[in-house]
């Protein structure tokens, strides 16, 4: 069974809701649906990160939120490296010795994962597990791993070492001790995953959360965008920079401030390079990407962050299905050209860059 929670601690991406008038409010009749202005809300917990769902519907029932916490379990217990005998897991375990078959959506992640690592020249990299594991940021004891150490975890890494069967879903790492880790885009295919389920079940109006995964679907009761807060990178969560107003869209951060530890004075956050094994240091806070698929927007903003603003900004733009918000060490905000009017900047600490 799923893992439900009873508490909630505050959001990466702040979700800032004004209802105001749209008490009683309901959709269009073609849709046939009996919109709130009060959620029906659930809480679960998967890859270490609370999910919440807030769906704006009288119909929403306690099943249909069991049936989201299944689909969830799924796929934690399917990409989660962290659980023994998951897919990934056995991929690992058979690292250098024997290809492993897994089920079509974790082959479809993964196939993803290694699509974004070769568009972005190696930024994203799905074979990171060695390096996490190394620098241990978000568990009980991280610690800043001697040279050597670096050194033998980066030899365990290349995103082209991992050899995709399609005919058989079959997935192999040809050398031992590799370790695919798909933290930086499974959350997303689970935020999408939710949001299909809500739309076969005729729900329109939701806010699907993972742990600073934000997918907006649809739009508000009203009608109206939704407005969605984004994280002020140098303050406690819950604390934002601006407000982004998004029709169907998600909206996904990463940044400096969302998993570090400090050793001798000095931040190590957990977005690590694949290319020197230390915490990427570009002169970026945070990016955060808007899109249509959680997905695409999870894998991308790892990707961008790693590539830095001005790469960064030319992988974005390169696309005509994205947006991004950067966030500089100088304060500074720098927007894509589709953000301009959707962006409102609320804190004085920070200056749209000309």
């Amino acid at each position: 069974m799923y893992r439900k929670l009873l508490s909630y601690s505050s959001l990466l991406i702040m979700l800032t809701l004004l209802m105001a008038g749209s008490i009683g409010c309901t959709t269009t009749a073609d849709q046939k649906v009996a919109a709130s202005s009060e959620p029906a809300t659930e809480r679960y917990f998967l890859f270490d990160t609370i999910v919440s769902l807030r769906v704006y519907d009288e119909r929403m029932t306690s099943q249909h939120f069991d049936e989201v916490g299944a689909l969830l379990d799924r796929i934690d217990q399917r990409m989660n490296r962290q659980l023994a005998d998951s897919e990934i897991d056995r991929i690992n375990q058979a690292a250098g010795k024997s290809e492993v078959s897994v089920s079509e959506e974790t082959f479809k992640v993964v196939e993803t994962a290694i699509d974004y690592a070769a568009a972005s020249g190696g930024h994203f990299e799905p074979t990171v597990g060695p390096l996490v594991d190394l620098w241990g940021i978000g568990g009980e004891h991280p610690a800043v791993p001697e040279e050597g150490e670096l050194d033998a975890a980066m030899k365990r890494m290349n995103y082209k070492d991992v050899f995709l069967n399609p005919a058989s879903h079959a997935i192999l790492l040809k050398k031992e001790g590799m370790s695919l880790d798909l933290g930086a885009i499974a959350k997303g295919y689970a935020a999408d995953v939710i949001a299909d389920y809500l739309q076969q079940q005729d729900f329109h109006s939701a806010i699907i959360d993972l742990g600073g995964n934000i997918l907006a679907m649809g739009s508000k009761p009203d009608g109206s965008p939704w407005k969605i807060g984004i994280q002020d990178p140098g303050e406690k969560r819950g604390q934002h920079l601006g407000t982004l107003e998004v029709v169907n869209k998600t909206i996904v951060t990463s940044g400096v401030y969302e998993r570090f530890f400090k050793a001798d004075g000095k931040v190590y956050h957990h977005i690590l390079s694949p290319f020197n094994g230390y915490p990427v240091d570009n002169d970026l806070l945070s990016v955060t990407i808007v899109t249509d698929t959680s997905m695409d927007a999870d894998a991308m903003s790892t990707s961008v962050f790693s590539l830095g603003l001005t790469e960064g900004r030319q992988f974005v733009e390169s696309r005509d299905d994205a947006e991004a918000i950067f966030v500089t060490t100088d304060h500074q905000i720098h927007l894509t050209s589709g953000l301009t009017h959707a962006f409102k900047l609320t804190n004085g600490d920070y200056q749209l860059a000309e």
